[in-house]
């Protein structure tokens, strides 16, 4: 990726590499150069762009912007992981998204990355029993980015939500670190029933796009998750589903299919061959 150089904005290398990035966009197409100072070259930490970034995306004549970008400041000022968290998140889109060549790119453009740095906020108001408050982003976050996140679900670090639209995570859902998630996937109930009623998904899962999983089930770790299953029981670590009702076809393929994001079942063919 080339060496990294300190900047005027921070010590911290991964905000170097993005303001040097942001510069050069500037230089390469002037006429972005208004937008790209708002959302990058103003400010002097990440966790400032993105207070403002969130505040921008989803204020309303209901809600103003500054009263939105005080709550994200008073978030990232209070729990520092909060930042650790959405360093983690805006690697798991460069490492994984091959559209992702930049890491300005999430920060101006990828409403995945920037609805789940928006529920992550929720999330610690919710922490907070601010319920108001975090329906409210809920609210917005569906309304701007079409997908709808629960500010009770709990999700961990290292996230690549790609595509995003019309992705659902129900409120008891639980996912965890290293996952990739793709579009109109939807963890969610089975009904009407309340209490624990949302999916468990471990460490280094992929699922595909359009994939359901529904009910109180666990996805074992390193599980994959193949496009357009409906998964309703539980599946064990390290193993590939697909069909409906999805069914284990074969092992996951590779140590953790969240990082390959191989979504083909060619592997799987070959063994069976």
């Amino acid at each position: 990726m080339g060496a990294i150089q300190a900047t005027v904005f921070s010590p911290d290398p991964l905000w170097a590499r993005i303001t040097e990035e942001a510069e050069d966009a500037v230089r390469r197409e002037p006429l972005m150069g208004g937008f790209i100072h708002a959302c990058i070259l103003h400010h002097r930490s990440l966790a400032k762009a993105l207070s403002y970034r969130f505040s921008a995306k989803l204020f309303s004549h209901e809600m103003p912007a500054v009263l939105l970008r005080e709550i994200a400041e008073e978030a990232y000022g209070e729990t520092p992981e909060l930042l650790e968290i959405a360093q983690a998140d805006l690697a798991a889109v460069v490492e994984r998204d091959p559209a992702c060549h930049r890491f300005i790119q999430p920060l101006l453009y990828f409403k995945g990355y920037q609805a789940l740095q928006a529920h992550r906020l929720a999330h610690w108001l919710w922490l907070r029993e601010r319920f108001d408050l975090a329906y409210f982003i809920q609210m917005r976050v569906s309304e701007i980015f079409s997908l709808d996140l629960h500010p009770a679900a709990r999700l961990g670090r290292g996230l690549l939500i790609d595509h995003a639209h019309a992705l659902v995570i129900g409120e008891t859902a639980v996912v965890g670190d290293n996952v990739s998630l793709l579009h109109d996937v939807t963890l969610g109930g089975t009904g009407k029933t309340g209490g624990d009623r949302h999916p468990k998904i471990g460490n280094g899962v992929m699922i595909g796009a359009g994939a359901k999983v529904l009910g109180n089930i666990t996805i074992g770790h390193c599980c994959r998750i193949a496009a357009g299953s409906v998964v309703l029981s539980d599946i064990p670590p390290c193993k590939t589903v697909a069909g409906v009702p999805a069914k284990v076809v074969g092992e996951a393929g590779c140590a953790e299919p969240a990082l390959e994001m191989d979504q083909l079942l060619t592997d799987l063919a070959r063994d069976n061959a």
